[in-house]
């Protein structure tokens, strides 16, 4: 693979040289665009659509067949609604790209996937250890909920955060943990408006959260089958 002359570090006596890249570049754009160029494509060509609400969900629905892929670089969770047409939906893709059926689904971006009788358990357990230890918080001592309700983080002073990259990095963890840990929300939510300025009372309100996942280590979102089709709100405001 060769590159143009980046600016900044032109060779003044070589202008018409190129550079040749001994490694490749995991952070290389093209790469990935092109093969989502690609995949996508032959997904369309199969009958696929892609989703208004999620660019990596492509949805085949003819009929009462129904296929679910979700795309990720080259990560791909896939379900059907019978085995003979998951079947033949694998068989069509490894046609047009060297892919490897690794069974049903354990493990995906940091969710575990346990099957029970009565539907799916997803948890991040791994991935909330990973943060914790991250934090040096891995033997806090847990609370009993995400977020005190007496004092507001809103027009909060204090002393800016000594390590604010860090601030940064555990509230991101955080947003990708709401996935499955859906009581966290409003308190991840409220730690991450103040990004971009984190003072001391903010990142006590984070470790409060962490003080609570580490408590709660073994829920996760249980997905069941259903036959009730209405959605069911709760609020506690009158």
């Amino acid at each position: 693979m060769y590159c143009e002359q980046p600016s900044g570090f032109m060779d003044t006596s070589r202008p018409g040289f190129v550079c040749r890249l001994n490694k490749s570049l995991y952070g290389l754009k093209q790469a990935p665009r092109a093969w989502y160029s690609k995949f996508a494509s032959h997904l369309l060509s199969l009958g696929f659509q892609e989703a208004k609400s999620d660019t990596s969900l492509f949805v085949f629905h003819r009929g009462a067949d129904t296929v679910y892929l979700l795309l990720y670089v080259d990560d791909i969770v896939l379900t059907a609604s019978s085995q003979q047409l998951l079947r033949r939906t694998i068989d069509a893709l490894q046609r047009e790209f060297a892919m490897k059926d690794l069974g049903k689904l354990h493990h995906f971006l940091g969710m575990q996937v346990q099957r029970s009788n009565g539907g799916l358990l997803l948890m991040q357990h791994q991935y909330i250890l990973d943060i914790l230890e991250r934090a040096g918080m891995s033997e806090c001592n847990p609370c009993s909920t995400p977020v005190d309700t007496s004092p507001k983080l809103s027009g909060v002073t204090g002393d800016p955060v000594k390590d604010a990259i860090d601030f940064h990095s555990l509230a991101s963890a955080l947003q990708y943990l709401t996935f499955t840990w859906l009581d966290i929300s409003y308190a991840v939510q409220q730690i991450c408006l103040h990004m971009h300025d984190p003072r001391e009372p903010h990142l006590a309100t984070l470790k409060r959260i962490l003080r609570y996942i580490c408590g709660t280590l073994h829920l996760g979102l249980h997905l069941r089958p259903s036959t009730q089709c209405d959605l069911v709100v709760y609020s506690d405001a009158n």
